[in-house]
């Protein structure tokens, strides 16, 4: 059985998908660690596949993309010595089905090129892309599959823990819908404060997109903590928590296919 594996590579997590056609097998989420060796990530990869019930050796391809420059030359060599293949990186210039109007193209995330080319293939456009991660980005695509740019605002988790830090009397607490905003202990006030505060930003910046565009575009959402803002917010319009990995798999099949 031919396997891809992409690995999306954040500040935060490395999130890997197993795929066997546009089949999601299996997916990871792994700690992002700047101080790990090649072997150390290859190891545990090489577990968790076992523990899978898959065979490495059955992967045929492999494609990254990353916003963490100094690993970049880790997972290159990781894919080299454990399954003997030169990824392809998601870079600047190379062919994703998305025109890039940005002032300065190389400043375009990894990341949201991915999820743009995901997002106009399953939703068209125009459509905006919320993604939950270290930062909470919003991408603009058009209908025509143009990256128009976007936001980018602190992430849930980042602010969060810049709360826990500079407030000594707040605890470190589960992010979970309080039920309501009126919160009546300090865990129950941070948690209305964090979920429907955020949730208000996505519904503000989505709102003022959608102005500019003079278009009612599609809003996914993305990430780790998709499912508990969109369930507050009033322009959400669908969840997809595999979105980059669909991209991946999308951009890889394009600069393979490119190739034969």
């Amino acid at each position: 059985m031919a396997l891809l594996l992409a690995l999306d590579v954040g500040n935060t997590h490395v999130t890997a998908g197993v795929l066997s056609g546009s089949k999601i097998l299996t997916r990871w989420r792994l700690g992002t660690d700047r101080s790990k060796t090649e072997d150390e990530y290859g190891l545990f990869l090489y577990q968790l596949f076992t523990i899978s019930a898959l065979d490495p050796n059955d992967v045929e391809g492999v494609i990254i993309a990353s916003v963490v420059p100094p690993l970049n030359c880790i997972f290159e060599k990781l894919c080299r010595r454990y399954f003997d293949l030169e990824p392809i990186m998601v870079r600047p210039g190379m062919d994703t089905g998305i025109t890039i109007f940005y002032d300065n193209p190389w400043e375009v995330g990894a990341d949201r090129v991915v999820n743009a080319a995901a997002a106009h293939h399953l939703y068209g456009g125009p459509c905006i892309i919320v993604d939950f991660g270290t930062a909470t980005t919003f991408d603009v695509v058009s209908a025509e599959g143009g990256y128009l740019g976007g936001s980018i605002a602190p992430g849930i988790t980042t602010a969060t823990e810049a709360l826990f830090k500079k407030a000594a009397k707040l605890p470190r607490i589960d992010l979970i819908d309080p039920g309501r905003a009126i919160g009546k202990n300090t865990v129950a006030s941070m948690q209305a404060g964090i979920v429907y505060g955020f949730a208000g930003q996505v519904d503000a910046l989505v709102r003022r997109i959608r102005t500019e565009l003079e278009a009612e575009a599609i809003a996914i959402a993305t990430g780790g903590l998709a499912q508990l803002v969109a369930a507050q917010s009033e322009t959400i319009d669908k969840v997809d928590l595999d979105l980059t990995l669909i991209g991946l798999r999308l951009i890889y099949e394009r600069n393979t296919r490119a190739h034969e």
